[in-house]
């Protein structure tokens, strides 16, 4: 287990080692573009060096990237649903230059069309992103905090039915288990007895070896609230009990653990970094 978080990239997306390292991150995640929207910056050949240069120096392997918060591959709305597939494609690229290990993405919302016509487009414009890319950079889904009833992905089956639908099945996609998402769409991750509870149903479900990374936050909400807005480790409705467990469980031991906790300061990421490394 590789325990870490998510830092900027203000001032060159070559700051990001060098800012992880300061707050003792074993791996990172970054955005390589404004989340909110608007052009990327562009990675040249001297800004890929010299990043690769930082990773060396700061003794990182590999990292990941997020992909932009308003991606909707479930729109009907062709210029939303075109640039989503878009942007994702283009982060892979960019993930691919970089050595990123995947882009984690948010699915999107079927509010316009309905569940089943939503998930078809997804499906639909998974393989449009996926259709003839050569590069090693993965493409990860993430489970949703099912805020509104209608984004994609807030459940088990949801994501089962996008990751093994026959259309796209063959490109093998893995899913992000965002711990503060799931418990806001209603699995309880409190106890022993509910974590395990949990986990034996996504291995029923989906099977325990398609999560390939975790984005360890607490949750502000309540169970089930579909509210997501993350908390410190142990400061949430999750709790410190929970984190315990999940950090003892052998399919996810092996893991990369990120963290999208609220940060203030340095100390934020230093102080929730320590409480996961303490129960190791």
């Amino acid at each position: 287990m590789r325990i870490g978080t998510h830092v900027s990239i203000s001032g060159g997306i070559y700051n990001a080692p060098k800012n992880a390292a300061r707050v003792g991150a074993e791996v990172f995640q970054i955005f390589t573009r404004s989340p909110l929207g608007g052009p990327p910056p562009e990675i040249t050949n001297h800004v890929k060096k010299k990043f690769q240069e930082e990773m060396k120096i700061r003794g990182f392997d590999t990292f990941y990237i997020h992909a932009p918060y308003f991606i909707n591959l479930a729109s009907e709305k062709n210029n939303i649903f075109f640039g989503s597939v878009s942007i994702i494609r283009q982060e892979l690229e960019r993930g691919n230059l970089l050595g990123a290990r995947a882009v984690i993405t948010h699915i999107g919302s079927y509010r316009e069309s309905g569940k089943e016509k939503g998930i078809e487009k997804v499906v639909s414009g998974i393989h449009k992103i996926l259709d003839g890319y050569e590069g090693k950079t993965k493409l990860y889904l993430e489970i949703s905090a099912g805020a509104g009833n209608e984004v994609v992905g807030g459940s088990f089956e949801e994501l089962a039915e996008i990751i093994f639908h026959p259309k796209i099945k063959k490109y093998n996609l893995d899913i992000c288990f965002d711990s503060c998402h799931a418990f806001a769409s209603g699995y309880d991750l409190r106890t022993k007895k509910t974590v395990l509870e949990v986990l034996d149903n996504f291995d029923k479900v989906i099977g325990l070896d398609k999560i390939a990374v975790v984005h360890v936050n607490d949750s502000k909400g309540d169970i089930g609230k579909r509210l997501d807005r993350h908390d410190h480790i142990g400061k949430g409705k999750i709790g410190l009990e929970g984190f315990k467990v999940m950090l003892k469980q052998d399919e996810l031991s092996k893991l990369d653990w990120i963290l999208e906790t609220p940060k203030h300061s340095p100390a934020d990421d230093l102080k929730n970094i320590a409480i996961l490394k303490k129960y190791q």
